[in-house]
């Protein structure tokens, strides 16, 4: 855990990972500015086994190695010399890229050589899809899954290393928890993390993630359904109390659209009452108390 917690070693991975991917004003100057840059043929490349990003498009390759064809290799992907002493490179970072180079026919690719630990080869790839936005929500919680299932990280050390907030990180996570069916969804496009999200702790995920898809329901539309069956038996959808009169209800109408939020208020017999704000993540707590703090 001494690795994981070094803060020197964690500034210098940032530095090299600027360098890479996060500094160049474009892709052009990442080729111009990177040391040890030089071109490889592309059979010493293999791919990483452990890269989190799962899922490639074959018309986005194609688009992609049509673009490599006529222009160039532009920005150099990123490898390590090959673990146990091996022949060759693996890939840390931009496999998408090598993919499609050999759709293009290039024999040879530009290629940054980083001699890094696996720990820090895994950072690497995580923090650069997630940057780029290329993972997925689920390949995102798969690749924070196995950091800390490998490496014996904790959230607030996965925070700090992909510059998340814990929540964020706790929020993924629990993607991985959903029916496979709903993780189907999210492979597939047809819907968001934050519907998936609103469905962690609703008693029938499955059966609502096919409403929401069918119906093409929005975000809060799904946060406002999924809380209304949280509570109930065989996820009925909570009526309004029969005591509640409709003047209240309006405005609890009125507060849930302006904040975004379910909101319940309770009036008691000496004049008194309550408001209670519901929330289905921690994500909708985070933002709750920065509201509250204005």
């Amino acid at each position: 855990m001494s690795s994981v917690n070094d803060e020197s070693g964690r500034r210098r991975l940032g530095r090299g990972l600027a360098a890479l991917i996060g500094d160049a004003s474009s892709e052009f100057e990442v080729v111009e500015r990177v040391r040890g840059l030089r071109k490889v043929a592309i059979d010493l490349i293999r791919a990483n086994p452990k890269n989190p990003r799962r899922l490639f498009k074959e018309e986005e390759l194609d688009e992609l190695a049509g673009s490599i064809h006529q222009h160039g290799m532009i920005q150099p992907v990123v490898v390590r010399p090959a673990p146990g002493g091996g022949n060759g490179y693996e890939l840390i970072a931009g496999e998408r890229r090598w993919r499609a180079a050999q759709k293009a026919g290039l024999h040879e690719i530009p290629v940054v050589i980083q001699d890094v630990t696996d720990r820090e080869a895994m950072e690497i790839a995580i923090i650069e899809n997630v940057q780029r936005q290329d993972l997925n929500p689920l390949e995102e919680a798969m690749g924070y899954d196995q950091l800390i299932q490998e490496f014996e990280y904790t959230q607030n050390d996965l925070a700090a290393v992909i510059g998340k907030s814990r929540s964020h990180v706790a929020n993924t996570l629990r993607l991985l928890k959903l029916p496979e069916s709903v993780k189907q969804y999210l492979n597939d496009g047809a819907m968001t993390a934050g519907h998936a999200r609103a469905l962690i702790a609703a008693p029938d995920p499955a059966a609502l993630a096919k409403r929401i898809v069918e119906e093409g329901l929005t975000v809060r539309s799904a946060e406002t359904l999924a809380q209304a069956t949280i509570s109930e038996p065989h996820g009925r959808a909570k009526t309004a109390k029969p005591d509640k009169d409709a003047d209240t209800r309006a405005l609890e109408k009125r507060l849930s659209d302006v904040l975004g939020f379910s909101v319940e208020i309770r009036h008691k017999p000496n004049g008194s009452g309550e408001v209670r704000l519901h929330y289905a993540s921690l994500e909708q707590l985070d933002d709750i108390v920065r509201r509250l703090e204005v």
